[in-house]
């Protein structure tokens, strides 16, 4: 019960203001369609945290924590950038296919999660505790905790919001991540 309790409040006050749960907000002001995006969330939080727990402390050792840095602030500034590529759909129109608004949150979520600090909480608990089940348990209700109110704000809010300027904050805020990243920001105190 410790490993699933300590899980659950680790990532859910890490999670707190985190690109995933600025992620969170974005899908929901564009699909504004919750549930599949909740569903979408918990899903790819399940997978990405087993993963984590299985092989992340491996991956982490074998590309070393400068190829690592260069990997994650490159991929912030990627996702800065793609968050700025008009979609498809018609902003009038906000109608998509339940798997569309599904699996988009699936692949944007899991993505996200790469290299992130939950990921990697998600990889000392195991660690810490040993019991791989209770910790994703715990790290999944943590991330559903700070994330699903993030996608309920974002649905009641979308009617408010124009979506160019929360895109343009989003890759703002991506920028300022990749650029952080890349120039070590955080490292000297362990982050």
């Amino acid at each position: 019960m410790e490993a699933f309790l300590v899980s659950t409040g680790i990532v859910a006050l890490a999670e707190i203001g985190d690109k995933t749960q600025l992620l969170a907000f974005v899908l929901a002001t564009q699909f504004r369609r919750p549930l599949p995006i909740v569903f979408g969330i918990f899903v790819a939080t399940v997978v990405n945290h087993f993963f984590a727990a299985a092989v992340g402390s491996w991956i982490t050792n074998v590309l070393g924590p400068d190829v690592l840095r260069w990997v994650l602030g490159l991929g912030f500034l990627a996702m800065a950038a793609w968050i700025m590529v008009p979609d498809e759909i018609d902003e009038n129109e906000p109608h998509t296919s339940r798997y569309g608004v599904f699996a988009a949150t699936v692949i944007a979520f899991f993505l996200a999660e790469m290299g992130d600090k939950t990921q990697i909480a998600t990889v000392a608990l195991a660690a810490r505790f040993d019991q791989i089940v209770p910790v994703v348990v715990g790290t999944t209700l943590g991330m559903m905790l700070a994330n699903v109110p993030a996608v309920y704000i974002g649905k009641r809010a979308a009617t408010a919001v124009n979506l160019k300027l929360v895109h343009g904050i989003a890759a703002v805020i991506f920028v300022a991540l990749g650029v952080a990243t890349l120039m070590g920001v955080g490292q000297a105190v362990g982050l």
